[in-house]
C-alpha cells in the first residue's frame, strides 16, 4: 500500500481536472468528473479503528494507516460523544491518549457520533467477511502497469493522503493494486463512490472498500 504523493503542479489527464488543466480528459476519455462523493450513512455503522486524542484537541477516529510510533501518529474525522473514562485499554504518552476499538455510531459525512458503548478491538470477534474480488477466479481485467498509472493519478488529484496530517482532508484512506484491481478504501460508501469511480475508470477497474460497515 502506498501513501506517497506527487506534485500538485503536474498536469495530467487524470481523475480530476486540476487548476490550469480544465481541458484535460478523465481517464475513461469523458469529461472531467464532478466532486468526489462523501456520503453520509442512513443508519448506524460499525467502526474498527484507533481513537486518538492529543491534549487540548478533540478525539479523532483513525480508519486509515497508523504510524508505528510511540505514541502512534494518525488522523481522521472527529468522534463525538467519546469518553475515555468509559472505555478500557487506552494508553497515554507525550500528551497523547489512544486505543483501538470497535464502536457503533452514526456518520454524517463529517463526524462519527458514538451511539453504543465501545469495545476494545482485542475483545471484539467480528464475523469474517471476504470480498469476492480477492478470489483469483474473479481477477480484474487490468494489467499492473495500467493500475499503477491510475494509482498515481489518484495521488496527483489529491484524493489520497500524502501525509498522516491530511488524512481528514483526503476522501481516500488508502489505495493499492491487487488481483487485477485498483483498490480504494474510503470512510463510507453507500454505493455512490463505487459508481463514481466506475464512471471515470470503467466498471471492473476500481474496487471500493468501506471502512465503516452498516450495522445490523
Amino acid at each position: 500500500m502506498s501513501i506517497g504523493g506527487v506534485s500538485w503542479l503536474v498536469c495530467v489527464a487524470g481523475l480530476l481536472a486540476l487548476s490550469g488543466c480544465a481541458g484535460s480528459a478523465a481517464p475513461g476519455g469523458g469529461a472531467p468528473p464532478g466532486e468526489f462523493p462523501r456520503p453520509a450513512a442512513a443508519g448506524e455503522v460499525l467502526a474498527q479503528g484507533t481513537v486518538l486524542q492529543k491534549d487540548g484537541e478533540d478525539p479523532q477516529l483513525c480508519l486509515g494507516a497508523v504510524a508505528d510510533s510511540y505514541p502512534p501518529l494518525c488522523g481522521g474525522p472527529p468522534i463525538l460523544g467519546w469518553d475515555w473514562a468509559a472505555v478500557e485499554q487506552s494508553e497515554s504518552a507525550s500528551g497523547v491518549t489512544w486505543g483501538s476499538y470497535a464502536v457503533t455510531g452514526t456518520w454524517d459525512a463529517a463526524a462519527f457520533t458514538v451511539t453504543q458503548p465501545p469495545m476494545p478491538l482485542s475483545l471484539y470477534d467480528p464475523l469474517a467477511q471476504f470480498d469476492p474480488r480477492l478470489d483469483e477466479a474473479n481477477a480484474g481485467p487490468s494489467d499492473e502497469s495500467t493500475l499503477l498509472r491510475l494509482h498515481e493519478e489518484l495521488h496527483t488529484a489529491g484524493y489520497s493522503p500524502v501525509t498522516f496530517a491530511n488524512f481528514s482532508e483526503a476522501p481516500i484512506l488508502a489505495d493499492w493494486t491487487e488481483n487485477g484491481y485498483l483498490w480504494v478504501s474510503v470512510i463510507y460508501d453507500d454505493g455512490s463512490v463505487q459508481d463514481f469511480l466506475d464512471e471515470q475508470f470503467g466498471e471492473g477497474v476500481v474496487a471500493v472498500q468501506s471502512a465503516l460497515r452498516d450495522a445490523g
